[in-house]
C-alpha cells in the first residue's frame, strides 16, 4: 500500500480557504454590486409623499386675477396612487378634476407643457378620440399652454387650471391642421416619449 505524502495532501477547507484569498476581489465586487443593485431596488419601491400638508397654491383664473386654493394633501400614512393615462404617468394627489377644469400640480422639472400635457391625457381618458395622432397631441397641448391664463414661473407650488372647454378648443383647432402642419409636428412628437 502506498502512502500519500502529508505535505501534498490538503484538506478541502485548506482548498476552500486558499480559493477564498486568490479570488478575494471578486467577491467583494460582487457584494458591492449586489448592494448598489438591493439599494436601487429599495428606493424605487419607496413612496413618495408630500409633505406640505395644506398647502396654499396659487392659482390664476381666466379673469386673470390670483385666487389662493388651498389643496389637501393625503395623510403621510395615505398610499401615493400613480396611474398610467395615456403614457403618462399622472400622481393622484397632483392632479385634480372639477366640474369645469382639470387642476394641474407642478412636480420637480416641470412647465406648463407638462401640465398641459397630464390635462389633455385626463380629458382623454373621459372623452377618447381616436383620430388623434401624436401630432395633434403636441398641437394640442402646445395650444393649451399658450392659452392658459396662468403667467410666471412653474414651480413645485404652482398649479394651473386647464378649462375643458379650453381642451375641447385645441382638439377642434388640431384636426383643422393641414397635412403640410402635421408632418412638421412630427420632430417634435418624436421627442415625447408618452406619444411614442
Amino acid at each position: 500500500m502506498e502512502q500519500q505524502d502529508p505535505i501534498f495532501e490538503e484538506s478541502s477547507s485548506d482548498q476552500a480557504k486558499a480559493w477564498v484569498q486568490e479570488n478575494l476581489r471578486i467577491i467583494v465586487s460582487v457584494f458591492i454590486v449586489a448592494a448598489i443593485a438591493l439599494g436601487i431596488y429599495s428606493y424605487s419601491q419607496r413612496t413618495p409623499i408630500n409633505s406640505d400638508n395644506n398647502a396654499n397654491i396659487l392659482l390664476e383664473t381666466k379673469g386673470g386675477e390670483n385666487n389662493a386654493t388651498q389643496v389637501e394633501n393625503k395623510s403621510s400614512q395615505d398610499a401615493v396612487k400613480a396611474e398610467v393615462k395615456n403614457n403618462v404617468i399622472v400622481t393622484a394627489e397632483l392632479s385634480r378634476e372639477t366640474e369645469t377644469s382639470f387642476i394641474e400640480q407642478a412636480e420637480r422639472g416641470n412647465g406648463k407643457t407638462h401640465l398641459a400635457r397630464r390635462a389633455l391625457a385626463h380629458y382623454l381618458e373621459k372623452n377618447t378620440d381616436s383620430s388623434l395622432t401624436a401630432e395633434h397631441k403636441v398641437y394640442i397641448e402646445d395650444y393649451l399652454q399658450k392659452n392658459v391664463s396662468f403667467q410666471g414661473a412653474v414651480t413645485t407650488k404652482t398649479s394651473i387650471e386647464f378649462s375643458k372647454d379650453l381642451i375641447k378648443q385645441g382638439i377642434e383647432k388640431s384636426k383643422t391642421l393641414n397635412d403640410r402642419q402635421l408632418q412638421n409636428l412630427k420632430k417634435y412628437s418624436a421627442r415625447v416619449s408618452a406619444y411614442r
